[in-house]
């Protein structure tokens, strides 16, 4: 081989290129915390001292001090560096406003502080591994925007109106669980016999969780052969 230099050179380029993205984290909660799912709104409020509850629950956050985890938390949900955080904090305990959450080292000092602590939140990576914890969902988008459609299933179109070429669009209003189950679906518009196969089909989505159960109005068009 001629230029073996060149292509260990071309072999750490291509492997830069696929590098995998900076691992995401675990939001763990003590299991005291009824709520199964929190909102990214919801998360970064507890963090910043401007929310103390969750599903009714008084929460109290845990930091970790450095790591892959803390780091990519910080960009992910606060969107501030460590620095600014800390400034931060130091501002919400010079006005009374709040106080330093609690800071552990490691994953496994986290998940010992909040398996203990009632009410506790933090955050680990994401293949640490968390007993007497519950894992925490956060919501796919900030409360108030669309909820992003997992799976979905399309509707059976009636023999008879496609053989006869009735068509059109149907427009369900549709009820979506926090877990991302659809709970109900109501016809808005559109031919009812449609209608009927449109609202069979949508009861088998799933949309990513949230916070709360929230409403969508989809539409399905039916498109008879030519």
């Amino acid at each position: 081989m001629k230029h073996p230099e060149l292509l260990l050179v071309l072999a750490a380029l291509i492997a830069g290129r696929v590098q995998a993205p900076a691992a995401e984290v675990k939001v763990i909660a003590n299991l005291s915390v009824t709520a199964n799912t929190i909102s990214a709104r919801e998360l970064r409020s507890v963090f910043l001292g401007e929310k103390g509850s969750l599903g009714g629950v008084h929460v109290a956050p845990v930091m970790e001090k450095g790591g892959p985890a803390h780091e990519a938390f910080l960009r992910q949900y606060l969107g501030r560096s460590d620095d600014d955080l800390q400034k931060y904090y130091m501002a919400l305990v010079f006005t009374g406003r709040g106080s330093m959450p609690k800071a552990m080292a490691t994953d496994q000092e986290v998940v010992a502080y909040v398996s203990k602590t009632k009410g506790a939140i933090g955050y680990v990576n994401p293949a640490a591994i968390t007993p007497g914890v519950k894992t925490l969902t956060i919501a796919d988008a900030p409360d108030g925007a669309e909820r992003k459609l997992l799976t979905r299933v399309e509707p059976e179109y009636p023999a008879e109106l496609q053989k006869r070429s009735i068509g059109g669009t149907v427009r369900l209003k549709v009820t979506i669980a926090a877990n991302g189950s659809v709970q109900n679906a109501e016809l808005l518009g559109g031919n009812p016999v449609l209608g009927d196969a449109a609202m069979v089909a949508v009861a088998k989505w799933k949309y990513a969780p949230a916070a709360s159960p929230t409403t969508a109005e989809v539409s399905i068009p039916f498109n008879p052969q030519p």
